[in-house]
């Protein structure tokens, strides 16, 4: 599965109908009335109040980068989704410069597979990104609940696919495309996505895979080049977005192992299994 010869475009060309997949999972949740994920987690005593205009009114969810707020804007009260990260991060000068970099091209990228970004808050031992607040689940949630068949599967991976070409034409790689960065609402029963955190991984950069946690989250969709070291290209986010193509559609991530190290020789050195169940159009398109 080589990442630098893996197109963007050939999953969201890729023919649904092609798969000949019967849609027997009943889809009649409505969007508005999920909760919003990561799941809420217990609200504070009182909202925490930040300088640049938003309010910190409820922790959502904890990441190995950081904090998922749910808040609001004062100067309208719409509600947003404040992503804090690791304090360590503020006191990094390069760390801050690409946090601002790229927040700010990724603020002027509007695109319909993207959470947008709304605002970037650098306030002391503080960084934050300030985003939509989207209703819905992560894609890793979509798919514990079984509504997530090959059909609908390769149209989310579409989707990211077209999020991902729009980013990387503006200069910005993810470098941390999973399916918990996949935001997935339902519009008559049919699923719509979202790429979301962008750049927290850059600006972790020289510091995450440092970290034992974030080490283990990421590395099973880690490029083999990431995993020799060299600098991240758009061809990472690429290989990243096969290996969840290969574990939407066959069930199981292309190499699975405990042990981290053993996890990434498995990137460098292995050759995924084809699954019988997948087609010669779609394993073309996951082993480019």
């Amino acid at each position: 599965m080589s990442a630098a010869g893996y197109s963007t475009t050939a999953v969201a060309s890729c023919p649904v109908r092609s798969l000949s997949v019967e849609d027997t999972t009943p889809l009649d949740k409505d969007p508005a009335k999920l909760p919003t994920m990561p799941p809420s987690g217990s609200p504070l005593p009182e909202p925490v109040p930040l300088r640049t205009g938003y309010v910190k009114e409820e922790a959502l969810g904890q990441g190995a980068n950081g904090q998922v707020w749910r808040g609001r804007r004062v100067s309208d009260d719409r509600p947003v989704a404040i992503k804090v990260l690791r304090e360590e991060y503020a006191a990094d000068p390069a760390a801050v410069a690409r946090f601002l970099r790229e927040g700010i091209a990724l603020r002027s990228i509007d695109h319909p597979h993207l959470v947008p970004v709304y605002d970037l808050v650098a306030e002391g031992t503080m960084l934050a990104i300030v985003m939509e607040l989207v209703p819905g689940e992560n894609l890793r949630a979509a798919i514990a609940r079984g509504v997530v068949d090959p059909g609908k599967a390769v149209t989310l991976l579409g989707h990211v696919a077209q999020a991902l070409a729009a980013v990387h034409a503006a200069g910005i790689v993810h470098r941390d495309v999973k399916p918990e960065n996949v935001m997935v609402t339902w519009r008559g029963g049919e699923p719509w996505a979202r790429l979301t955190d962008f750049g927290v991984a850059h600006v972790a950069d020289g510091q995450a895979l440092t970290r034992q946690s974030t080490f283990v989250g990421t590395s099973a969709y880690l490029a083999p080049e990431l995993a020799q070291g060299r600098s991240p290209t758009s061809a990472a986010d690429v290989y990243a977005l096969g290996v969840m193509a290969y574990e939407l559609l066959a069930g199981r991530r292309p190499f699975t192992h405990d042990n981290p190290m053993a996890l990434l020789r498995a990137h460098l050195e292995d050759q995924p299994v084809r699954p019988a169940a997948i087609s010669d159009d779609l394993w073309r398109v996951i082993e480019a």
